[in-house]
């Protein structure tokens, strides 16, 4: 009796021997496990066989949208988007950054994946506030006072910037003071503010110190604006005193609770 159950003990040592996760799943489930891994990482390798290796995830063509003076074309070729790579390994970022370096007239720019072989580059363009003569050319000014662009024909409806600023006096302390990309930056913002129906008269915008801004209409009459400072105000009160005065040729909103107008 003692040897038949050391034998049952020793039989059933020896079938419960061997690796415990066999043991728990058994013959049949491990292959079924096993051949799950492995149709796993054959569908990786397709996958990825897939993105790089074939010719059906690579870049054809490349489409732009958004523009106004540039071209579909210049866009294109700033961008250098490598047609005919894998569309999963193209930099967009490294595009984007591109596209700024190389045309200063673009704002802001999307560059998006089109699946399956294609790019996409959605562009919105600085719009030019102000314009700065330079020879017989003209620098472009966006409301940043971003200066992004020289084109040979004034833009229409864009007032043309003046820096009147003398070497003397109080006006050149200003100067000092504030520097002349700051003058600029206060014309940008008191641009801004000009209502649409002004600016579309304003001729020129001229800057003689930081609060000496004043604006020449296309008809020859002139506002006094003073300082950017509390600009949307000084738009409304601009525009009722127009209404009010539509004979006067030189109206002041440099205190825009006090305006005045004059000449008839």
């Amino acid at each position: 009796m003692a040897g038949s159950a050391t034998a049952e003990r020793g039989a059933r040592q020896q079938e419960s021997s061997g690796p415990p996760l066999v043991r728990r799943l058994g013959p049949r489930r491990l292959r079924v496990i096993i051949i799950l891994l492995l149709a796993v990482l054959l569908l990786g390798a397709g996958g990825v066989w897939a993105l790089y290796g074939s010719q059906w995830l690579r870049v054809d063509h490349v489409s732009v949208s958004g523009t106004d003076v540039l071209t579909p074309r210049e866009v294109r070729a700033a961008a250098a988007v490598p047609v005919g790579s894998p569309l999963v390994s193209v930099d967009t970022d490294a595009i984007e950054a591109r596209l700024r370096r190389e045309l200063p007239r673009i704002d802001q720019v999307d560059v998006v994946r089109s699946w399956p072989d294609g790019i996409g580059l959605k562009v919105t363009e600085r719009q030019p506030v102000l314009l700065v003569r330079k020879g017989s050319n003209f620098v472009e000014v966006d409301d940043e006072g971003v200066r992004f662009a020289t084109v040979s024909e004034a833009p229409k409806n864009v007032p043309l910037l003046e820096l009147a600023l003398p070497s003397s006096g109080s006006t050149a302390a200003s100067l000092r003071r504030f520097g002349e990309d700051r003058l600029v930056r206060e014309a940008v913002r008191a641009a801004r503010d000009i209502p649409d129906a002004v600016a579309r008269r304003t001729r020129a915008l001229k800057v003689r110190s930081y609060d000496d801004i004043s604006l020449e209409l296309s008809d020859g009459r002139t506002v006094a604006w003073g300082s950017a400072e509390k600009g949307a105000l000084k738009g409304r009160t601009l525009s009722a005193l127009m209404k009010a005065s539509p004979a006067a040729r030189h109206f002041d909103v440099s205190a825009p609770t006090a305006p005045a107008s004059s000449g008839s």
